[in-house]
């Protein structure tokens, strides 16, 4: 296993940087996604407000050969959709974008789902629910606790509404790179695994179906999508581990209120 990399006050200061200019980006997006939009046209934006407003590098393209500044996963796909310019938003559908960032040398990795005019009360449920299986992982984050906490807490959450969690993908350690260790399961034993430690900075984006939590990739090597066909939503954010709890690096605007 790779060596764990805790985070002194100095990168967590530019990782806090990062974080932040990462939500602005969300802030900047909310206002564009709607109803004929291509996936393809939220790339190019994206890419264009962090090159040249934020003057900053989108981290994902070139990460392993992919080509594109973000993931655009719509409706049964559960992560690594591929923007296209063929791919446009209609009513009812439900979004993932995940985006990723960089910026003084550390990297802030974060997705927000976005519900495209109307979008029934199940999907509703669905996106709902998933926000807040996240949230309740990340308060489960503090020196001492495990990451089986978090899995559990998240786990717990969405079975309790009749959801399965993704087994396959998992959140990560990030800073210099943007896969550090430790995996980060959204599913486990309470009390089980690795025990957090100040300095720790990781994602934490569950993937909830609707169905089963059988997924499959797809023939493009990238797009992961639901074996049974129904729907999939994921939310993501960047946390540090604190002396006496967290700190979610990429929080948003909406979420300060």
């Amino acid at each position: 296993m790779a060596r764990l990399s805790l985070k002194n006050a100095e990168e967590l200061s530019v990782m806090r940087k990062s974080g932040r200019l990462l939500a602005t980006v969300f802030d900047y997006l909310d206002d564009f996604i709607e109803i004929g939009v291509s996936t393809m046209e939220i790339n190019d934006l994206v890419e264009r407000y962090i090159v040249d407003q934020l003057h900053a590098r989108p981290a994902s393209k070139g990460q392993y050969g992919y080509q594109y500044v973000l993931n655009s996963s719509i409706n049964r796909v559960v992560c690594h959709g591929v923007p296209s310019v063929t791919q446009k938003l209609k009513s009812g559908d439900i979004i993932n974008i995940d985006i990723t960032l960089e910026q003084g040398g550390f990297i802030a990795d974060s997705s927000k789902m976005y519900m495209v005019g109307d979008v029934t009360p199940a999907a509703r449920c669905l996106v709902s629910k998933t926000y807040e299986a996240m949230w309740e992982g990340i308060r489960k984050v503090r020196p001492g606790a495990t990451l089986g906490d978090i899995g559990h807490a998240i786990q717990s959450h969405a079975q309790k509404h009749g959801y399965s969690v993704v087994r396959e993908y998992c959140g990560h350690g990030i800073g210099r790179e943007m896969h550090e260790e430790p995996q980060v399961l959204h599913y486990g034993q309470a009390g089980k695994g690795l025990v957090l430690q100040e300095g720790m900075v990781f994602t934490i984006e569950p993937m909830i179906n609707q169905g089963k939590a059988k997924v499959k990739l797809k023939k493009d090597g990238w797009t992961v999508v639901t074996s049974d066909k129904k729907l999939s939503a994921q939310w993501e954010h960047t946390i540090a581990v604190t002396s006496d709890g967290y700190e979610v690096l990429t929080l948003r605007a909406e979420e300060c209120a």
